[in-house]
């Protein structure tokens, strides 16, 4: 048996098959569909009877490339490739819940997230229970008989809450239900929720995954037993990962822990100087011993991530003032990039959802949230500082 592989060396090497012009990158195959040697070929593709590829909605040898390598790097014994992070999550709901079924998440999730569960889902007879906290009593607490899945970010977006994984695993398993994790903020760089007891890690690949901010794309990885409805559901439905956005995302995958440790370095400074700030009210950031769940963070994570989110005084005017007198930040809603990032939650990415929701989730007019990028963090605090000082 060969010993386990490093997870540099995983992101790096992991679903590389070559083709008989034995490239050295991986090859990028762009074609709608495969042709078969004959009649009986095509019919045993069709059948499963023979494993290969047949038409680019399910089956991609640049797209399984991409999932074999994800699925390495979490720790998965499978991953199924989607178009987006919201059609990773939609897919597994659709693929694991049925009309009557019931859903417990938490409230602090991204906006969109809620639209689907509340909006969407609600069509088809799927009722969302939201809890606020990460308490796993409160959690227990919200439980039906009709239970089917959990669901949660952790750390959360924007406020960086942090869940305990393996606790919550076990009241979602106590209930008969699956937990779902998404993982986008650490990545496998920086956390492993399957070790952890999560069922499903979902990822919005389009952010920290591809790192820079070139490509949309999702995933859903877990024990094949899981993934195989999910791949069921993709090849029927067709949310489909494009072969050119899993060859970018495979590129991605080969610089992730480097760039996931530089980025944290620099959102922990960051964070650090923001909480030195007078017109600052508070800093949210798993690496402050300020943040609530720092102890936990550093229990079950590697690194606390490039996310900081922070409060100004003086509400939304204020909040305005400090994102239209950056120079040099990005003003976009998202996040992952290489480049530094900022938005104001609560009228972009949480802008669609209700004010009582936004509030549940602690998502003030006065929120800013930063995703630190690679830039030298002097001039990161220097373009935030303009606006702080006015």
């Amino acid at each position: 048996m060969t010993e386990p592989l490093d997870f540099d060396t995983l992101a790096v090497r992991a679903g590389i098959h070559r083709s008989q012009f034995n490239e050295h990158s991986e090859a990028l195959y762009l074609t709608s569909s495969f042709v078969f040697e004959n009649a009986a070929q095509a019919a045993a593709r069709f059948a499963q009877e023979e494993p290969g590829n047949i038409y680019s909605r399910f089956t991609n040898p640049t797209v399984t490339a991409f999932q074999e390598r994800l699925a390495a790097l979490e720790g998965g014994e499978a991953c199924v490739a989607t178009s987006s992070g919201m059609s990773a999550i939609l897919a597994t709901c659709m693929s694991h819940l049925k009309s009557g079924d019931h859903i417990v998440s938490s409230s602090a999730i991204f906006g969109a997230t809620v639209q689907l569960f509340t909006n969407i889902l609600s069509k088809f007879g799927l009722e969302t229970t939201f809890v606020d906290g990460m308490a796993p009593q409160d959690w227990r607490g919200a439980m039906q008989p009709n239970t089917r899945l959990l669901y949660l970010e952790t750390p959360s977006n924007p406020l960086t809450d942090i869940a305990d994984i393996a606790a919550l695993a076990a009241v979602a398993h106590e209930g008969g239900a699956l937990l779902v994790v998404d993982n986008c903020f650490c990545t496998p760089a920086l956390q492993l929720p399957l070790a952890l007891g999560a069922d499903l890690v979902i990822h919005s690949a389009t952010k920290y995954l591809d790192g820079q901010g070139r490509v949309l794309g999702g995933a859903v990885v877990g024990p094949q037993k899981l993934t195989e409805p999910v791949l069921a559901f993709l090849r029927t439905a067709g949310p489909t990962l494009s072969p050119f956005n899993a060859w970018v995302l495979l590129k991605g995958l080969e610089t992730l822990r480097i760039r996931m440790q530089a980025q944290s370095v620099n959102a922990a400074e960051l964070a650090r100087w923001l909480e030195t700030q007078p017109a600052v009210t508070r800093v949210y950031y798993p690496g402050l011993p300020s943040h609530p769940q720092h102890a936990l963070a550093k229990r079950q994570q590697s690194g606390f991530g490039a996310i900081v989110a922070f409060e100004v005084a003086g509400g939304r005017e204020a909040a305005w003032r400090v994102v239209d007198a950056t120079r040099l930040i990005s003003i976009t809603a998202n996040l992952g990039d290489t480049k530094t990032t900022i938005t104001h939650p609560a009228t972009t990415t949480h802008g669609r959802i209700s004010a009582e929701a936004r509030a549940r989730a602690g998502i003030g007019e006065n929120l800013l949230r930063v995703a630190v990028g690679l830039e030298g963090v002097a001039d990161i605090k220097a373009d935030l500082a303009r606006g702080l000082a006015v």
